[in-house]
């Protein structure tokens, strides 16, 4: 099926790209039935039709309800019946998939459904259905396909058509609809709208609609929405490529956050602008599962401030805290009683990156950036439930929550436990403390306070010693902890030697302290001597 650059050359008039709302009182809408109104009314109720569908729709046996079963393209629709003139199509918005952007494409065609082959079907109604004659569609504002609202659109007898929300004034959606032909009404679940349900149609009255002016809409705004399309498009195209087919939506942001975050939705918040020293942690709304990757997206950034995402685990339910409870430093947390994780992303990041978190079985917390493994970032002690948080600092402004996968235990390649893994396997990151023993840890925060429970085989690990150079022995001269001092003090019972007496004291008086390179519990220190 060939398709066109535009979205606007075989419409029969141009259409508005911004709403007009009705000035006036609406009135009730009339149930279909038998009458003159707008024409003939059909009697057949209004479904989906059963074969002219894209690849990705599934539909129940009803043909009253659709699904995209996968990625966020390749399900336009189509009614199985021509619409009359002031029908309401009338849909509910039973799933929605926050990980995408755009959503439903609503609008009509003069093609009949039943002599469209939907192996010809594009993965798009906009632009690319619509660029050819007997097509007509626009894209819902993003703001309204929430779960649950009804949104109902219609055509008057001079080609235009309007649609509400709920029980909204009603709003004109865009012009140039052919009228003089049978219409059947298009609808492509796109992006974040996941599944969608047909509900009776109803009949608008003639007289509801008396808009005082329609504004002439230019070239320029049909070209900025057909861009606006092909945008969204390619940057959901993009993104399928770095996440799994599915994702479960059932994680959101819980309701406890900083006082400097604002939440937009279930799955995306935001940090305000306007303080210097911010508290912005935000928790997810429920444990994490052993096993289960969690994708978090970032939406925004603002490249003129430095620092990288915060993030980490913790034993603590964030029900029990309360918003004066979240300090402005995550790394202050792991004085707490319960068991805190702090780390930050290694790298820097801007808008549109992609991160991946899973906690695997051995209590590994790996990441990954992009679809790229970064690795092992710190061990924790998931032998209790876990949520994760986040610390929204520098770059990094708005986060969305994109869903997780649950797909076993994928594992590195690296084996984290052992004192010959690689030393490119990624540890914890530095807080940039001169004395990161007595800052509360590595890792930004990475020794983690826990009171009651942490097993000594599952603390969290600590950095291990650079990469060496050739030539020279298995271990560094330089302490791995302060990287100052030389190496000089065994560690019992394990036998690494991987530390200054000066960093192992410290290291020995913690709780459940363990060896920086195979996290066993340290039962002792001794110091040597070497000769010369």
């Amino acid at each position: 099926m060939k398709t066109s650059d535009t979205n606007y050359d075989s419409l029969g008039g141009p259409f508005p790209s911004t709403s007009h709302r009705c000035h006036h009182k609406p009135k009730r809408c009339l149930p279909i039935q038998c009458g003159t109104i707008g024409g003939p009314l059909p009697i057949s109720p209004l479904l989906f039709h059963p074969n002219a569908k894209g690849s990705q729709i599934v539909m129940d046996l009803a043909q009253k309800t659709v699904k995209r079963q996968g990625s966020f393209c390749n399900a336009i629709t189509f009614c199985n019946r021509p619409v009359v003139l002031y029908e309401q199509v009338r849909l509910k918005i039973t799933k929605k998939q926050c990980c995408w952007s755009g959503a439903l494409r609503l609008g009509f065609t003069s093609k009949d459904p039943s002599r469209i082959n939907p192996d010809n079907l594009p993965k798009y109604a906009c632009p690319d259905l619509v660029s050819q004659s007997g097509f007509w569609a626009k894209a819902l504002p993003e703001e309204f396909a929430n779960e649950g609202n009804v949104i109902a659109f219609w055509v008057d007898k001079k080609g235009r058509v309007f649609y509400r929300i709920n029980e909204s004034s009603p709003m004109l959606f865009f012009s140039g609809v052919r009228t003089a032909e049978p219409l059947w009404a298009l609808i492509d679940v796109y992006g974040l709208t996941r599944g969608v349900q047909l509900l009776d149609s109803e009949i608008v009255p003639p007289d509801c609609l008396r808009p005082r002016s329609f504004t002439t809409v230019r070239s320029s705004s049909l070209r900025r929405e057909a861009d606006d399309s092909r945008l969204s498009n390619s940057l959901n195209s993009q993104q399928s490529s770095l996440l799994p087919s599915a994702l479960e939506s059932d994680l959101h942001f819980h309701q406890l956050r900083g006082a400097n975050i604002k939440t937009l939705d279930e799955q995306t918040v935001a940090r305000s602008e306007h303080a210097r020293e911010e508290r912005t942690l935000v928790f997810t709304n429920r444990p994490l599962r052993t096993g289960e990757t969690v994708f978090i997206k970032v939406t925004k950034s603002s490249p003129a401030r430095s620092g990288s995402l915060s993030y980490g685990v913790t034993s603590c339910d964030p029900a029990v805290l309360r918003p004066s409870d979240l300090p402005y430093n995550p790394e202050a947390l792991v004085d707490r009683k319960e068991f805190w994780a702090v780390c930050r992303v290694p790298t820097p990041l801007q808008s549109s990156d992609i991160l991946g978190f899973l906690v695997n079985q051995e209590g590994e917390v790996i990441l990954s950036h992009n679809g790229t493994n970064v690795g092992m970032q710190v061990c924790v002690d998931n032998s209790r439930p876990l949520w994760m948080f986040f610390g929204l600092h520098g770059a990094v402004t708005q986060l969305r929550i994109l869903g997780s996968t649950h797909l076993g235990d994928p594992r590195t390649t690296s084996n984290p436990s052992s004192p010959s893994s690689s030393p490119h396997t990624p540890s914890a990151l530095g807080s940039g403390s001169s004395d990161p023993v007595l800052n509360g840890g590595l890792c930004s925060a990475a020794y983690c306070s826990s009171a009651g429970g942490t097993t000594p085989n599952s603390p969290v690990s600590l950095p291990k010693s650079p990469t060496f150079p050739s030539g020279r022995g298995p271990w560094s001269d330089e302490c791995s902890i302060c990287y100052e001092n030389l190496v000089d003090t065994v560690i019992y019972a394990c036998g690494h030697m991987c530390l200054c007496y000066t960093c192992g004291v410290k290291l020995k008086k913690m709780s459940n302290a363990c060896c920086p390179i195979c996290r066993r519990q340290i039962k002792d220190i001794i110091k040597t001597y070497r000769s010369t």
